[in-house]
C-alpha cells in the first residue's frame, strides 16, 4: 500500500513534536528542584551578603530552593571555571560583577574564561558606590586636600586591598589614574585584613563598598574622604563626590547573575522573571539600601543591561587597569 505524500508529512511532523516535546517540557517545568549559585568568594563578604538576600527572594519566586555554594579564590576565577563547566539546564547559575568580568580581563594575561562568550547573563543584582577612605589622621577631609596629601608623600604613602584583582584594588586603581599618581598598593587577603590595618594605620587609605565600609565611618575608626561615583549618599549626606572635586569617575562594585552559555532561553526567561520579582521586593530594597546597595528597578534587570555593564566596563576602565595594574598570572 501506497502512503500518500499527506499523510508521510503528517507523519514526520507528529514525530518532530514528539522528540521534541521532553525538552520543551523540561522548559516550561523549570524548576523541578533546587538551584545550586556558585558564588565565587568567601562567605561573608559583602557580594556573598547580596548573592543570598537576593538568591532567597528568587527561590521563593521560583518555587524551589536556591542553595548556595562559596568556592572563592583566584579572583573568583575558581568558581567561574566550574560555573561554566556545568550542565547548561539553569540548575547551576554563578554570581559574578566588576571584578570578575571587568578586572580580571586586564589582571589576566590569560584568563581561564571568556566574560562575554562563556556566559548567558540573567540580570543585574545590585551595586554599591565606591568609597574613598583613609585612616582616622590622615591629614585630608576632601579630594582635593587628599590629592595634595599624596602629591607630598607618594614616595612613602600606601594603600590596602583585599588583594589584586578586588572591587577595592580596582576602585583604587582607577582613583590613582584619575589623579596621576602611584602609590605603593599593598594586597590583603580580603577586606577585613586591609581595614583593620587601615584602622590601625599601617596604610593610609583604602577604596572600599558602602557595604562593609558604613559601620567603620560611623564608629570613627576610619573616616570617608570622597564617593567615587556621580551623586553623594544618603547615609554620608556631608562626604562629597570626586565629580564635585573635578575627577569625573564613577565606580561602583556591580554584581550580576549568569548562566552557562547554550541555557535554553525559556530557563533564562524564567530566572530573569525571579530576579526582577526579587529586586521589587520592598523589604530586601530597604534591608539593601541600609547598607548602602542600590536594587535594580525591575524594568532595569535583564540580561542586555548586564551586557552593557560588561561592555563599559571592558572598553572603558581595562586600559587603566592594565596601565596601573598588577597582573595576577
Amino acid at each position: 500500500m501506497k502512503l500518500s505524500i499527506r499523510l508521510i508529512a503528517g507523519l514526520a511532523a507528529l514525530c518532530a513534536t514528539l522528540l521534541t516535546a521532553p525538552a520543551a517540557m523540561a522548559d516550561t517545568a523549570f524548576p523541578t528542584h533546587a538551584v545550586t549559585l556558585i558564588v565565587p568568594f568567601p562567605a561573608g563578604g559583602p557580594s556573598d551578603a547580596l548573592a543570598r538576600a537576593v538568591a532567597q527572594k528568587m527561590g521563593e519566586n521560583l518555587g524551589q530552593p536556591i542553595v548556595i555554594e562559596n568556592l572563592g579564590g583566584a579572583n573568583g576565577v575558581i568558581g567561574l571555571t566550574k560555573a561554566i563547566k556545568a550542565n547548561a539546564d539553569g540548575y547551576t547559575i554563578a554570581f559574578g560583577g566588576i571584578g570578575t568580568h571587568v578586572a580580571n580581563v586586564a589582571l589576566y594575561k590569560k584568563l581561564a574564561y571568556d566574560p562575554v562568550a562563556d556566559f548567558a547573563p540573567i540580570g543585574p543584582a545590585g551595586a554599591a558606590p565606591m568609597l574613598l577612605l583613609a585612616r582616622a589622621d590622615l591629614p585630608a577631609g576632601n579630594l582635593r586636600e587628599f590629592v595634595a596629601w599624596v602629591a607630598k608623600n607618594k614616595d612613602k604613602a600606601s594603600y590596602g586591598s583585599a588583594g589584586v584583582g578586588s572591587i577595592s584594588h580596582y576602585g583604587c586603581v582607577l582613583l590613582l589614574s584619575s589623579i596621576g599618581q602611584n602609590v605603593t598598593h599593598i594586597p590583603y587577603k580580603g577586606v577585613a585584613p586591609a581595614a583593620n590595618d587601615l584602622m590601625g594605620g599601617q596604610t593610609d587609605f583604602m577604596c572600599d563598598q558602602t557595604t562593609t565600609a558604613l559601620p567603620q565611618i560611623a564608629g570613627g575608626r576610619i573616616k570617608a574622604i570622597a564617593v567615587l561615583s556621580k551623586t553623594r549618599l544618603a547615609q554620608l549626606p556631608r562626604t562629597g563626590t570626586a565629580t564635585e572635586a573635578g575627577y569625573p569617575l564613577d565606580v561602583r562594585s556591580w554584581n550580576a547573575f549568569f548562566a552557562p552559555r547554550g541555557t535554553p532561553q525559556p530557563v533564562l526567561a524564567r530566572l530573569t522573571s525571579a530576579l526582577q520579582h526579587a529586586v521589587a521586593d520592598t523589604a530586601l530594597r530597604q534591608q539593601m539600601e541600609g547598607l548602602g546597595v542600590e536594587l535594580p528597578k525591575p524594568a532595569d534587570t535583564t540580561p542586555a543591561a548586564v551586557s552593557g555593564l560588561i561592555a563599559r566596563g571592558i572598553r572603558e576602565d581595562v586600559p587603566a587597569l592594565k596601565a596601573k595594574g598588577d597582573y595576577l598570572d
